[in-house]
């Protein structure tokens, strides 16, 4: 995925797991595994979370993902 690609997929709402596996390149397991562990530490936080999904600008965060950095790499591309 490109810059744009990603500031387009991560533009949306709710991350679902096609999402996060196309985010981080991980496989179904791992990227299972993943959002588990993001679900737990946004409930700990007390986050009332749908079953499918998570927020996707704490998906952002917890992956941190440098919003800024693909921005410019975006625009050089466009340009």
């Amino acid at each position: 995925m490109n810059a744009k690609e990603t500031l387009d997929l991560i533009s949306k709402q709710w991350c679902d797991l096609n999402d996060l596996r196309k985010l981080t390149g991980l496989g179904k397991n791992n990227a299972i595994k993943l959002k588990n562990d993001i679900k737990v530490d946004l409930i700990n936080k007390g986050y009332l979370l749908p079953s499918r999904f998570l927020p996707m600008n704490e998906v952002v965060n917890y992956l941190k993902i440098n919003i800024s950095y693909l921005q410019k790499m975006s625009k050089e591309i466009s340009d």
